[in-house]
């Protein structure tokens, strides 16, 4: 099974960020989701842990290497990507459940993020200080200034 979803959750586990020899650099972490806004409450830690959705969240390339300078546990985040649904055996049968990110960011209903554009590791200019009236160091024309 493989469907495109956006997931809302927090961050479990330290992102475990790896670059192969040969290949693309690669950060996975676990991504915990409450199944609604409200189902969370009373029990025991293992009866909340049932009432959430678990998923390995896996990114590539340049997403990966933005990822694990950007991620921390405990972060809240919007995680777009491929859902993947996989069953295995070992000594009990089970089920996990993958998102290969194509977009991760900051649940900005949580708190506040700040970005920085970069192109191959090179930090670019403010797109936004060639604009008339706005200063370079007040960044987004709607931010709160000094």
């Amino acid at each position: 099974m493989t469907e495109t979803v956006a997931v809302r959750g927090t961050v479990a586990t330290s992102p475990r960020h790896v670059v192969p020899e040969a290949g693309a650099p690669i950060t996975s972490f676990r991504l915990v989701a409450a199944a609604s806004s409200g189902a969370i409450s009373g029990g025991t830690a293992s009866d909340r842990a049932a009432q959430c959705n678990w998923f390995t969240v896996t990114a590539f390339d340049d997403l990966a290497v933005h990822a694990a300078e950007c991620i921390a546990r405990g972060d809240p985040l919007v995680v777009t990507g491929r859902l993947c649904v996989r069953d295995w055996e070992g000594e009990q049968l089970g089920v996990t459940v993958d998102i290969e990110a194509q977009a991760i960011g900051h649940d900005l209903a949580w708190g506040r993020s700040e970005f920085t554009r970069s192109v191959a590791g090179v930090e670019l200019p403010d797109p936004l200080s060639a604009v008339p009236g706005v200063p370079p160091s007040q960044g987004h024309p709607t931010a709160a200034g000094p």
